[in-house]
């Protein structure tokens, strides 16, 4: 009898014992998921590498990203071999505003002439110019397109504004900006103007300016421009307009004078920003 009773007993703590490590594996598991789910949905963190961003952030300081503000970005093919992002967004608060600071995936993580997609190859830059601004540089100062006064840390772009040529290019410093269109003459010192495309914002596209918006037509077409005889052809249908069928940004270092940004390979599209930074 008191052999059955203590069976008993050892079965009872047996029951509990595997009771209670279910529900630690069973929370452990929903723990997960929420941090996972949060991370996607909500926020996350992210490490800043290298010194373009100085002196607002220096490289090694984690900084803390809000998903939720311009919506978080679901994809909808995990196959991340390819160099093409496929995903929407869920609703937002608002959009990226000239002045915040964004991470987003590098455009040209996999080619140099070619906007494509690389996961968590991904960099923070200041917006200097959201979707309808305009962006202008005069004598090294980013002009606020929205107040007309200046954007970002004056540190380096008054050292820019400064130092003369010759000394900047011994240092190492590239003056010529959107050089895939030396046409236009611009350097990090002298910029713009140039429109920062809206979805639905049509342009004129001829001759003088299509090298400028050869890339983003071709992400958002497939197709290439090219110029024949004056005329500009979009594959080889004849190009005069292009209405853009996306938003676009332009991004850029706070450190002026040390900062892969727009002032040379041109506009971000929107679905590359990952979110907006916490400051």
């Amino acid at each position: 009898m008191i052999f059955i009773i203590g069976r008993k007993n050892s079965m009872m703590n047996i029951r509990k014992i595997i009771r209670l490590s279910l529900i630690i594996i069973a929370s452990v598991i929903a723990i997960a998921l929420l941090y996972l789910v949060g991370r996607a949905l909500i926020g996350d963190s992210f490490i800043v590498r290298g010194e373009s961003m100085e002196p607002v952030l220096h490289s090694g300081e984690r900084v803390w990203v809000n998903k939720l503000k311009m919506g978080a970005r679901i994809y909808t093919d995990y196959d991340f071999t390819k160099p093409t992002l496929s995903s929407f967004r869920l609703p937002g608060f608002s959009k990226a505003k000239a002045g915040d600071l964004v991470v987003a995936n590098y455009p040209y993580a996999r080619s140099k002439d070619t906007i494509s997609f690389r996961i968590n190859y991904v960099y923070l830059k200041r917006c200097y110019a959201a979707p309808g601004d305009t962006v202008r540089i005069i004598n090294g100062y980013y002009v606020d397109p929205q107040s007309g006064g200046h954007i970002g840390d004056l540190k380096y772009q008054r050292i820019l504004s400064e130092t003369p040529d010759s000394v900047l290019t011994k240092t190492g410093v590239v003056l010529r900006a959107m050089q895939v269109n030396k046409k236009l003459g611009w350097t990090i010192r002298d910029f713009g103007p140039l429109p920062v495309p809206r979805k639905g914002d049509t342009i004129e596209i001829n001759a003088d300016n299509y090298r400028t918006w050869r890339r983003p037509i071709l992400y958002e077409t497939g197709k290439r421009l090219r110029e024949c005889g004056g005329q500009v052809f979009l594959g080889q249908t004849p190009l005069n307009e292009y209405t853009f069928k996306g938003n676009w940004y332009f991004l850029g270092g706070d450190n002026v004078l040390d900062s892969r940004d727009s002032r040379y390979f041109g506009l971000v599209p929107e679905e590359y920003i990952v979110g907006i930074v916490i400051q």
